[in-house]
């Protein structure tokens, strides 16, 4: 009987033996055709869940067989390690946030190596470091230098009580994720990137890319938000700010008769000069202050406006004059900081419009409804041709917005124009954990750049979180430095980078690794662009719309000859898992958004999410572990540690092997779609590398003669198919290839066929099991390592059918089957059907009227 294979200790002793040999090493010298495999790399939040095992799983594959195709293979791994969670943690725990970075990518790295991914440790980065961070300061310089990189005053979410600005996803409900402070509308000086610069480009380019998702492409399509619209003005009346008239963009034109308002920002500059005399005025835009920033908070909160009482003239009808408002959901940083509002065709125009009783005036319809007043709390935003619009009426929208264009060129009072949704990428975090802004400022000269032969500018350890705010304000020493222009008292910036820009350059550091500089041109472009990058769609937006960017200024600026860092974009599913929890009901107290002297008591559900070790199964319902208390069963979500439903793989490698767990995620679904954990999914990969083990292990084909030619072609057709599938990703159709070979190779007879066979099934499944293979390959004695082996070589005759399956039919109705050499002769065809059993039953003994014979398909026997 054969033994069990003991994973784990076969696990340790192959991974030793791989990074001994330094395997998976790339070699820059090699004249082998390139591959680049990535996958995003991780933030070191503490320990990897069965979402990293996955997405690696992908890129390990196939790094592995690319290297067995003869391909130098650069597949290297590092941190995403600056970022919030490590403050927080610093704040929470009392630990420095460098120590519990530093900790849980040591915690990290070893999980990751005991599931034996093909990796190129030799180049590994943590964002963290000044070896890397130093380098991003210098590319930072080099973009300031080339004037894409400026500072401004921005609105941004500032939360009063932890004295910090505030992501868009740190906002829940109006409120600091933290704190709970009502967050407040601030503005403050950023440093910007020039992104828009170069958004025609980001836009044109997504053509190009041919191997990503569609979807992606149009999500990114959709951010960066290319239209066509007219800009103009409103001239404006009963002004007492001495300002004449109010600029609008709009991509709807079209609607202009559907009129019923203009909407100011809180900080336009027509809402400054009334705010000046008027306290009423003032004190509603200190209300709008604690909105948020965001567009979807804008389109959620509630609308509210104040009356100016300025009336703007309308463009097409002097006649016609709008109320101008300030409101709450109009920013300064969209657009021009002003719109007008056509309630009838745009769903927060209609509920500000239904809020202050303004008229709603349909202007487009799709049908024979063409009643001027519009009811209902739904905006038309469809289709359809234009009424009650004068001279536009009848026309479709996309003729009367080029109508409306052309007047108003002709009459000089606007034009058309192109926009972008997209806004410079303000990059100033005001924090500790990131990389410090290589910026001097001095009163007398300015913000000057930090010489390059001053950097890295490396973060001060002697930093402290017991005080709300950044530790880089109030650090005694590290922000006061001489001026490198004029030699006077100065101050360094005290804002670090957005996290984004680390990842927006990652990929250029890993192909290219010189000390004196970022990296190499040369070097980096015998790499790029990545050949495969894999990751989760939840960074299809930001992160890849970033390192667009990025990798364009670098080209812009001389640095690189390439525009597009990834030719290949796969984004997989997601692992998923049961959500558990309690409730509890909790009472709170907040001023009211419309009256902040109010009080308003509100009572809420509060959840307490619970981790699968967490609770057990008892009678059909679930309690917490060890007790009575009865648990809810969410729905099936993403694993995630804020709903703590994340799996741990290290108990499951201690349980069956690495090879059983990645199995498990290749093999249940298609790997862009999610994949549900199971505690049977995880048994039956466990099973099938044993099953693997007895078929390798008790073969003894050696000792057979004679052939099995149906065997032979199936390994020759397999091993095409799963070809195939790895290039497309598409791991579960290569894994239920090697099952359908391993069921063949069990039926079969001992033969030499059979030994060739094992051997092939051993090459074809290694890069998906690597270990159990690598023991197997050593068993048999084989040379060598199966990582090194190559791929095997497939005979296009073994490909080619020499016999064909042919259908006989009475009547047009199929009533048996032949299997025939291919190319057989049409009389022995015919006469074969006409012999056989069930024709002779079916014909009575009549001869059949006519027979007609399609060589190498089918009979038909016309009775």
């Amino acid at each position: 009987m054969a033994s069990r294979f003991n994973a784990l200790k076969a696990d340790a002793a192959w991974q030793k033996v791989w990074d001994e040999r330094n395997t998976f090493a790339a070699d820059d010298s090699s004249t082998k055709p390139r591959s680049y495999v990535l996958e995003m790399f991780p933030y070191p939040s503490g320990r990897i869940h069965m979402g990293h095992v996955r997405n690696y799983t992908m890129g390990d594959v196939l790094a592995r067989f690319r290297r067995m195709k003869g391909m130098e293979v650069l597949h290297p791994m590092g941190w995403d390690a600056f970022g919030m969670p490590a403050e927080n943690a610093a704040m929470e725990k009392g630990v420095h946030p460098g120590n519990w970075t530093r900790a849980n990518i040591a915690t990290m790295k070893a999980q990751l190596k005991r599931l034996g991914f093909a990796l190129d440790w030799t180049r590994e980065l943590a964002t963290c470091e000044p070896d890397y961070y130093g380098h991003e300061q210098a590319l930072f310089l080099d973009l300031f230098s080339a004037g894409l990189v400026y500072r401004k005053e921005s609105a941004v979410n500032w939360d009063p009580v932890d004295m910090t600005v505030l992501a868009n996803e740190q906002v829940i409900d109006g409120r600091g994720w933290r704190s709970g402070a009502l967050v407040e509308r601030r503005k403050l000086s950023q440093w910007f990137l020039k992104i828009t610069a170069f958004a025609d480009e980001l836009v044109d380019g997504l053509g190009a890319l041919e191997h990503w998702p569609d979807k992606v492409k149009l999500m990114q399509e959709n951010w960066i938000g290319r239209s066509q619209g007219l800009q103009f003005k409103f001239a404006l009346a009963g002004n007492a700010t001495g300002i004449d008239s109010v600029e609008v963009f709009t991509t709807r034109p079209d609607t202009m008769f559907g009129s019923s308002f203009v909407a100011v920002a809180a900080d336009h500059p027509i809402a400054r000069a009334i705010a000046e005399t008027n306290p009423d005025a003032a004190a509603f835009i200190e209300l709008c202050k604690r909105g948020g920033t965001t567009a979807a908070e804008l389109d959620t909160q509630e609308k509210l406006g104040f009356d100016t009482g300025i009336r703007a003239t309308h463009p097409l009808d002097k006649s016609w004059e709008l109320p101008v408002y300030i409101a709450n959901f109009v920013l300064m940083e969209y657009g021009t900081g002003a719109v007008f509002g056509v309630p009838a065709h745009d769903q927060r125009d209609l509920d500000f419009a239904r809020k202050y009783d303004l008229p709603v005036k349909r202007v487009v319809s799709e049908g024979d409804d063409e009643a001027p007043v519009f009811v209902g709390d739904t905006a038309w935003t469809g289709a359809g041709n234009l009424v009650n619009s004068h001279f536009l009426d009848g026309m479709d929208i996309e003729d009367a917005k080029r109508t409306v264009i052309e007047r108003a060129e002709g009459e000089g009072w606007g034009k058309g124009t192109t926009v972008f949704r997209l806004r410079d990428w303000g990059v100033s975090r005001q924090r500790y954990w990131g990389t410090p802004i290589p910026i001097i400022h001095c009163d007398a000269c300015g913000a000057v750049p930090v010489p390059k032969d001053q950097l890295p500018i490396v973060l001060p350890e002697d930093v402290s979180f017991d005080i709300p705010g950044n530790p880089l304000d109030r650090h005694p020493t590290w922000k006061n430095v001489p001026c490198p222009s004029c030699g006077g008292n100065a101050r360094r910036e005290t804002d670090t980078l957005d996290t984004f820009v680390d990842s927006s350059w990652y990929f250029i550091r890993f192909a290219s690794q010189p000390d004196a500089k970022p990296f190499d041109r040369s070097g980096a472009e015998k790499w790029l662009p990545v050949n495969q990058y894999i990751g989760g769609v939840e960074h299809a937006i930001l992160h890849l719309l970033y390192a667009r960017f990025w990798t364009r200024a670098l080209k812009h600026i001389g640095m690189l000859d390439i525009a597009e860092p990834f030719a290949g974009l796969f984004t997989q599913g997601m692992v998923t898992h049961e959500t558990y929890y309690q409730t509890s009901n909790t009472r709170s107290e907040r001023p009211s958004t419309v009256n902040p002297d109010t009080v308003v008591t509100e009572t809420s559900s509060v959840r307490t999410w619970l981790s699968p070790n967490d609770i057990e199964r008892r009678d059909g319902k679930v309690f917490r572990v060890g007790t009575d208390d009865e648990v809810e069963v969410g729905r099936v979500e993403k694993m995630s540690k804020s709903k703590k439903n994340t799996v741990d793989p290290e108990p499951i490698v201690d349980q069956y092997g690495a090879d059983a767990v990645r199995w498990f995620v290749l093999s249940d679904s298609p790997p862009e779609r999610d994949l549900p954990w199971s505690e049977s999914g995880i048994e039956g990969a466990w099973r099938f590398v044993q099953r693997l083990w007895r078929l390798i292990e008790s073969d003894d084909a050696a000792k057979a003669e004679g052939e099995d030619v149906a065997l032979r072609k199936l390994c020759h057709r397999t091993t095409v198919g799963i070809e195939s599938d790895i290039n497309a990703l598409q791991f579960n159709k290569a894994v239920a290839r090697l099952y359908s070979l391993c069921s063949a190779i069990e039926k079969a007879p001992p033969s030499a066929d059979r030994e060739q066979a094992v051997r092939t099934l051993l090459l074809l499944v290694s890069p998906m099991v690597p270990h159990v293979a690598e023991e197997a390959w050593a068993t048999a004695g084989n040379d060598g390592l199966i990582a090194d082996a190559a791929w095997p070589i497939v005979d296009p005759a073994m490909l080619v059918d020499d016999e064909v399956t042919i259908a006989v039919q009475v009547n047009g109705k199929l009533r048996d089957t032949l299997v025939f050499p291919k190319g057989a002769p049409k009389d022995d065809v015919e006469a074969a059907a006409l012999a056989s059993e069930k024709i002779v039953r079916l014909l009575e003994g009549k001869a059949p009227r006519k027979v007609i014979v399609v060589p190498d398909r089918l009979v038909n026997i016309v009775a």
